[in-house]
């Protein structure tokens, strides 16, 4: 029997992708909020992030086994310009989720992020001191304490994806790729270093977790450590674009922009050595991104 699963957030980009990866292998409920879509494969559900208690039902009424939660608000900028909406969002929404999933004893997923450290050190493990520069991370930082504490069954993934966009919605490769289609200059940045995954390689992991009992901090993240100009270099090389039109850059060179890390990249040795494996390159993972491009999965979602 197929596992059921509801992704809140569930017009998102993270969700969407997870979908498609996921809704041969599960029954995928897509928790949304504002925006009404439906995509082939799974059920659209309107979901109440606010009330525990609608929480509680509606989980219940769809006999959910797992939760993933993908819903918050990631703007860097708008989470710094309005701290009270980054709270309420990143931390608040959360906990009502892990609350409605410890009452009916339902495995939690809690999407964090890579945003947490001062960016001084690489490749930083999960029991790595958190020191987050911004608002937008001392919130996930905070909404990670308040799940765990609420639910200590629930797996935190540690993360920094991309997939393909929605008309509404670009993802970073998106915004790369449009640029050397159209011809146009783009400035990425070779002083920040990432360790960037695909999110149809994030949902196997998960998934892989979930199926072993998993529970705690989980970095899933890319094995290579890379800057954001070299990721944009490589979807060039692998879908055989330009690459002179990328435009090297430094973030150091921003001062107007919200304080972020120079170095993101995170450790993969505890998920690895749990799974006894590795989930490839940046460049494997680009070609798996060209290849669902060519099955059409990008076109599924930007009609929606």
């Amino acid at each position: 029997m197929r596992q059921r699963v509801l992704i809140t957030g569930g017009s998102g980009l993270l969700a969407l992708n997870w979908a498609q990866a996921m809704r041969d292998r599960c029954v995928i409920t897509l928790g949304l909020h504002n925006r009404h879509i439906s995509l082939a494969g799974t059920i659209s559900k309107m979901v109440n992030l606010e009330s525990v208690s609608q929480l509680v039902r509606v989980f219940d009424e769809l006999e959910c086994k797992v939760v993933i939660n993908a819903a918050g608000l990631t703007s860097i900028e708008r989470c710094e310009s309005d701290p009270a909406l980054a709270q309420h969002a990143n931390v608040t929404l959360a906990s009502n989720i892990a609350k409605a999933c410890a009452k009916l004893g339902i495995q939690l997923v809690q999407i964090s992020t890579d945003h947490l450290f001062s960016g001084q050190e690489s490749m930083v493990s999960e029991n790595h001191p958190i020191s987050p520069l911004n608002i937008y991370g001392k919130t996930k930082a905070e909404a990670e304490f308040r799940v765990l504490e609420i639910d200590p069954r629930a797996l935190v993934i540690r993360t920094n994806f991309y997939g393909w966009g929605t008309r509404y919605r670009q993802s970073f490769s998106d915004m790369v790729l449009n640029a050397l289609r159209s011809h146009k200059e783009i400035t990425l940045f070779q002083d920040v270093l990432y360790t960037p995954i695909l999110i149809e390689t994030v949902s196997q992991v998960v998934h892989d977790l979930i199926d072993i009992n998993a529970g705690g901090i989980f970095n899933v993240v890319g094995d290579d450590r890379i800057s954001k100009c070299e990721f944009g270099r490589i979807i060039a090389e692998k879908f055989k674009l330009d690459s002179s039109k990328i435009v090297p850059g430094l973030l150091s060179n921003q001062s107007k922009l919200i304080q972020r890390p120079f170095d993101l990249s995170l450790s993969t040795n505890k998920v690895r050595k749990l799974l006894n494996r590795s989930e490839g390159s940046v460049r494997s993972q680009i070609e798996t991104l060209r290849q669902q491009e060519f099955i059409g999965l990008t076109e599924e979602l930007q009609k929606l």
